[in-house]
This record gives structure tokens, C-alpha cells and sequence, in this order.
């Protein structure tokens, strides 16, 4: 079952608390060190724990990144969800309104995926979809699973019971702790390094955007972000994967009954030159 307002009580609990109190940030090295020692204790192992903060989150977020998905105690998971829930309202959040390049009911922006306050950000994911288990790699997935919590790596293993997904398919889950209400987690095609994809690898790119925004409209979702699937780690060309999915979303909003507003999220100026380009061409935008 998913909880899909959470993350948003939590939000509006920290606003409240810091209209009360004028802050939480001295909680922050208490919290980070309880957190630590926890998943320390879990592992039973000697890990020297850091004094800067910075150190300690970073510590923190690998410790999760290798953590197995397996339960925990509800007082780890209060404390870990007001530090990420401050780690998010720490950030400047996007929401649609806030977005200046819009074709229609397609938006082109810029940034840092898991600061996007809409319906639901995909996930591309690895086929188990349990997140990356590499400490701070910089991949999305583990960007995603980190800013969201330990939660989100449990629910994906009670989905997948071990099983792999599908290339082209794709499962929702609860955001837990990011400022969207779902994530939605997709496999694309993976090129090996220095080939070209092949005429499959591009119809499994297109089935992932079209599972997606399929999952969208089943959910009566407003808004949807997607990252450069495939573009990453699984070497699919920036350029090509662009065409996909732009041609892929805008076939099926013409084709399908839908409000549905579609945000294209890329991180590099490169992949917003080459979005911007396919979708406006000599425009202004």
C-alpha cells in the first residue's frame, strides 16, 4: 500500500516547528550520529565516525547505500525521515508553475530531480530495482533512493520478491521522503560500451516512457518527471535518447485522454541544448 501523503505531513510538520522554534539545525549532528551508530551496530563492524558534518552525511548516505532492505526500528525511521525531510527543505524546490519552458503540457527543466515538487520523478532503475548499492555514486538512482530513505529500497524488495523487471516496464512506489508523492522506477536498455543501439534497444526506450506515463493516468497523476533514462551508466546516446522520448510523449498525449503535464529533467547543459532543440528547433522558446 503506499502512503503517498506522508512525506508532505512531514514537510508541513517542519515548517510548523520552525515557526515555533526558529530552526532544527542543531538537531542535525545528534540525529546524524544516532543514525550512524545505528546502521554501524547493524553491520557489527569498527567504522571511525567523522566529527564535521559534512563527513557525517556523507558517511550516512553510503552507510545506506549498502544497506540491504530489511526492517528497522520505528525510532530510526522518525529520526531519519525529520533529517531528510530538513535535508529537502534546505533545498529550492521546483514545482510545474515555477518551470519557464513549457511546450503544451511538456516542460523542459534543468536541475536536481529529487528537488521537484510534483506527482511523481522516475527512477531509472536497475532490474532488481533496489536502488545503487555503490557508497555516494552519483548515478540517479542512487541520488533518488538516498534524498528518499531507507524505506523506499523495503518497498521495492517486498515488490520484486527477488525477481528482475522487465526491460520497459515499470512499478510505482511512495516517495517517502522527497517532495514528489511517487516515484515511479523503469529499466531501460543498457548498450555495451562503444556500440550502437540497435532497433530493440530503441522500442525498449520508447516502452519505458509509455509505461510510465501509463502508470501516470492509472494513478490520475497530474505530472511527471522524467530523467535521461538509459543515458547514464547504460551508455545509450544522449542525442537519440532524446528523439525517443520526446517523440514517445508527445504520441501519447495526442493519442491518449489525459491532463497530464510532462516535465523533461536533464542536469547538463549538453542534454538541455539538445531537449531544447528538438522541442522549439530555432524558437525561443
Amino acid at each position: 500500500m503506499l502512503f503517498s501523503y506522508k512525506n508532505h505531513l512531514n514537510i508541513l510538520n517542519y515548517i510548523i516547528i520552525n515557526k515555533l522554534f526558529g530552526g532544527i539545525k542543531i538537531k542535525t549532528a545528534e540525529q546524524l550520529d544516532f543514525l550512524i551508530n545505528y546502521l554501524i551496530d547493524e553491520r557489527n563492524e569498527v567504522i571511525d565516525i567523522p566529527n564535521d558534518i559534512q563527513s557525517k552525511k556523507n558517511l550516512l548516505r553510503s552507510l545506506m547505500n549498502i544497506r540491504m532492505p530489511s526492517e528497522v526500528s520505528e525510532e530510526f525511521l522518525n529520526i531519519q525521515d525529520d533529517y531528510l525531510t530538513n535535508e529537502t527543505l534546505n533545498k529550492t524546490l521546483t514545482s510545474l508553475n515555477d518551470i519557464e519552458e513549457v511546450k503544451g503540457n511538456v516542460a523542459l527543466w534543468k536541475g536536481d530531480i529529487t528537488t521537484l515538487k510534483v506527482d511523481a520523478i522516475v527512477n531509472a532503475a536497475n532490474s532488481k530495482l533496489l536502488g545503487c548499492f555503490i557508497p555516494m555514486h552519483n548515478c540517479i538512482d542512487n541520488v533518488i533512493h538516498s534524498a528518499a530513505g531507507v524505506q523506499l529500497r523495503q518497498e521495492c524488495n517486498e515488490i520484486m520478491q527477488g525477481s528482475d523487471e522487465p526491460i520497459g516496464k515499470a512499478k510505482i512506489t511512495d516517495a517517502y521522503n522527497l517532495p514528489s508523492k511517487y516515484v515511479i522506477h523503469t529499466v531501460g536498455p543498457a548498450i555495451p560500451q562503444g556500440m550502437l543501439p540497435s532497433k530493440d534497444d530503441e522500442n525498449a526506450l520508447a516502452s519505458c516512457y509509455r509505461s510510465c506515463l501509463e502508470i501516470a493516468d492509472e494513478y490520475d497523476l497530474e505530472s511527471i518527471a522524467f530523467c535521461g533514462i538509459s543515458t547514464g551508466v547504460f551508455n545509450f546516446p544522449q542525442d537519440l535518447a532524446a528523439r525517443i522520448a520526446i517523440n514517445t510523449v508527445e504520441e501519447y498525449l495526442k493519442s491518449h485522454e489525459t491532463d497530464l503535464h510532462v516535465i523533461f529533467d536533464v542536469f547538463s547543459e549538453e542534454s538541455y541544448s539538445i531537449y531544447k532543440n528538438l522541442l522549439w528547433g530555432d524558437e525561443d522558446g
